[in-house]
């Protein structure tokens, strides 16, 4: 698949490491800054082209004439729907999905018709974290906490606690703890290592554990695995950015939130557009400042500012001074895993938040839904069965008799409504979405093969 990425920032660059490591794939990166892309050329099997995303000229160098889909994501709402109007309009581009950060726009829907600006899939990074980072919230203990099926079923990943009813016990002894609950744990992690989830295999204290669950019966999932943790009430945010505002207008009705912002005519700002959350003018990595507004009684401190470093310091000192759970925006991968694995409960990603939106729309056969686990190193995906019996791979089969590749199981299956947890001998239907976790993203190749109509066995 010939595709041309526009933009070589931070989302733009994560979105050319994860599609050019596919073989199918043959990816394009067009930016302004030349230092950028040929750095990016050094480390990706791909081709750069330095110039102006929306000019004509440039995107018929980057080969936009014959590419299958075009990812506009400059810092520019402008120049990404522009530069799809322009692929539109000159080369017919089938697929264009655009970066709109602004919700002057995405906040009028008619602007994305098929007879207005020509934007088949727009996304917002910011909208995405924002959306993660509440889920989390709302979810106390979970580290990631992703939806499938238009939110029936929730992908959930939790740190075992020593002394949890199901910590020392099979996996198979969930039946007996919850008989009236179906679900299904995907990846047991331990010591880095991503274990089989057999029946047999023991939880032990410390170990990741991701499970697939309805949405109504997560906490009971959650409370087998760790310790009852007390709803989230009082949430302190660093940061009254596009994230860190919209987080706090998405709390504000059903939690006791504190924004502290550094700059004082973002603060005023926002002071006034919020309607119940307390806005601070202040350093978060002010020692005297988080101790004078309690931050030891604060359920959720997240840091969420503009400077990683910045969201590092603050979200360890919060720790230090006895904030219940801490969480910080993390840029570079390394550095969330170093986090992680230190006095930071949960590093978030945005790139790894938004890269799933952009590889649903560039997937083989029908892929609706594309989450990343483990800062990329695994990834979860939710596809449509299509075919009939004989000329699909999966339509007519039982799970246990689907060749997946090592590492690859399919966790719950969704039909006409009603979720089904997945078992060996669970005969996969037309139309059925199907959920799979994958702990090596580079088998992902294999398992689209599976969704896409084949010819008769």
């Amino acid at each position: 698949m010939k595709i041309v990425i526009l933009g070589a920032g931070q989302v733009g660059r994560t979105a050319a490491y994860h599609l050019s490591r596919e073989e199918a794939n043959d990816v394009t990166v067009v930016d302004t800054n030349q230092d950028v892309l040929r750095d990016l050329q050094g480390r990706l099997d791909i081709r750069t082209v330095a110039g102006n995303a929306s000019f004509p000229t440039v995107l018929d160098s980057a080969g936009v004439a014959d590419a299958e889909v075009l990812i506009a994501l400059t810092n520019s709402d402008e120049v990404n729907m522009l530069a799809c109007e322009v692929a539109y309009t000159l080369y017919r581009t089938p697929t264009k999905i655009a970066r709109i950060r602004s919700a002057e726009y995405t906040g009028n829907p008619k602007l994305f018709t098929d007879e207005a600006i020509s934007v088949d899939v727009w996304i917002s990074p910011e909208q995405l974290v924002t959306e993660y980072v509440d889920r989390l919230i709302r979810y106390p203990g979970a580290l990631q906490v992703l939806t499938f099926a238009a939110g029936r079923v929730r992908l959930v990943g939790v740190r075992a606690n020593a002394g949890a009813p199901l910590v020392g016990q099979p996996i198979s002894a969930l039946r007996e703890h919850l008989p009236d609950v179906d679900l299904r744990i995907v990846a047991v992690y331990r010591d880095g290592r991503c274990l089989e989830p057999a029946g047999d295999l023991s939880i032990a204290a410390d170990d990741e554990v991701f499970f697939l669950a309805e949405r109504d019966q997560v906490r009971r999932v959650m409370s087998e695995l760790r310790k009852e943790d007390n709803p989230a009430r009082r949430v302190v945010i660093a940061g009254g950015g596009s994230i860190g505002f919209r987080l706090a207008r998405m709390l504000e009705k059903t939690h006791h939130v504190k924004v502290i912002e550094r700059d004082p005519k973002r603060a005023r700002h926002v002071s006034e557009v919020l309607e119940q959350a307390i806005v601070l003018h202040g350093d978060a990595a002010d020692e005297e400042l988080l101790i004078e507004e309690n931050i030891d009684s604060a359920d959720v401190f997240a840091a969420l500012t503009n400077s990683e470093e910045a969201n590092i310091l603050s979200a360890m000192l919060a720790k230090r001074l006895g904030a219940a759970k801490v969480m910080a925006l993390i840029n570079k991968p390394s550095y969330a895993e170093l986090m992680e694995s230190g006095s930071i409960d949960v590093a978030i990603s945005p790139q790894s938040v938004t890269i799933g939106s952009l590889l649903a729309h560039v997937r083989r056969g029908d892929i609706v839904r594309v989450h990343s686990l483990k800062h990329g190193a695994a990834e979860a995906m939710e596809a449509i069965a299509h075919g009939e019996r004989g000329r699909s791979r999966v339509v007519g089969v039982a799970v246990g008799g689907i060749s997946l590749p090592d590492g690859a199981r399919i966790g719950a299956i969704v039909r006409d409504q009603k979720v089904l947890m997945a078992h060996d001998d669970t005969v996969v239907q037309e139309d059925d979405h199907v959920i799979i976790f994958l702990a090596d993203r580079r088998h992902v190749e294999q398992v689209e093969k599976l969704f896409m109509t084949a010819a008769p066995r």
